[in-house]
C-alpha cells in the first residue's frame, strides 16, 4: 500500500513538473511572437538584405510556398494573418505519410491532451490555442484513473506518447507516437500537415 502511494504521488509530482515548464515554454515562445511582430519581421527594423551585419539577421526559408524566419531558437510563420511558432523548420522534420483532418476540425472546439512529453503538448497548446475552445488533459477510457476526465474519439483529442514512429487519425482522435527524442519534430509535422503547409 505504502509503495503504491508513494509512486502515484511520484507520479502527481512529475506531471506538476511537466506542467510548469510546459507553461514556461509557452510563456517564452509566446513572446518570441509577440517580439517578432513588434520587430516588423527584421532585427531591429534593418532590412537584412541591406544590413551591413548580415550574419547576425534571422535565417529565411522558403518551403511550399511558406516563408518561415528563425528567431530566438524558434522558426516563426505568419499564415493568414497569424504567427505560428515551431521548434523545427519542415525541412528538419521527418515526413510521415498519413491522413489528417485540417485546421478546421479543430476550430471553436474542445481540444483533449494525452502527453508524455511536455514540449510536444506545449508546441500544439501554443499553435492551436487561438482556434479551440478549450484545452484540456484527458484520458482515453481503457488508460484512465480515477482522477482524469475521460473522452473518446468522439472529441477532437491528441494523444503524444513513446512508441513504434508514427502520426495516425482514429475518428477525431490523433496519435503522435514515436521515441521521447522525436516527439517535438512529430507534433511540428502534425501541425504543418493540419494547416496545409505539408500535404
Amino acid at each position: 500500500m505504502r509503495r503504491i502511494g508513494s509512486k502515484h504521488l511520484e507520479e502527481k509530482r512529475r506531471r506538476r513538473n511537466q506542467i510548469i515548464v510546459g507553461l514556461i515554454l509557452i510563456f517564452v515562445m509566446f513572446f518570441s511572437v509577440l517580439g517578432f511582430g513588434f520587430q516588423g519581421g527584421h532585427s531591429g527594423g534593418v532590412d537584412p538584405a541591406t544590413n551591413p551585419n548580415k550574419g547576425n539577421s534571422n535565417e529565411r526559408i522558403n518551403y511550399n510556398g511558406f516563408e518561415f524566419t528563425e528567431q530566438n531558437g524558434f522558426w516563426i510563420l505568419n499564415k493568414d494573418n497569424t504567427n505560428f511558432i515551431f521548434r523545427f523548420n519542415p525541412n528538419q522534420v521527418e515526413k510521415i505519410d498519413s491522413e489528417l483532418k485540417p485546421l478546421a476540425n479543430y476550430e471553436s472546439k474542445p481540444l483533449y491532451f494525452n502527453s508524455e512529453n511536455v514540449l510536444a503538448e506545449s508546441e500544439i497548446r501554443t499553435n492551436l490555442a487561438q482556434f479551440v475552445e478549450k484545452m484540456q488533459s484527458a484520458c482515453l477510457e481503457e488508460e484512465c484513473d480515477e482522477s482524469s476526465q475521460i473522452r473518446t474519439c468522439e472529441n477532437n483529442f491528441i494523444i503524444i506518447r513513446e512508441g513504434s514512429k508514427k502520426i495516425s487519425q482514429e475518428g477525431n482522435c490523433v496519435f503522435i507516437e514515436g521515441k521521447t527524442d522525436d516527439l517535438t519534430k512529430l507534433t511540428d509535422e502534425f501541425l504543418f500537415k493540419i494547416l496545409g503547409i505539408e500535404g
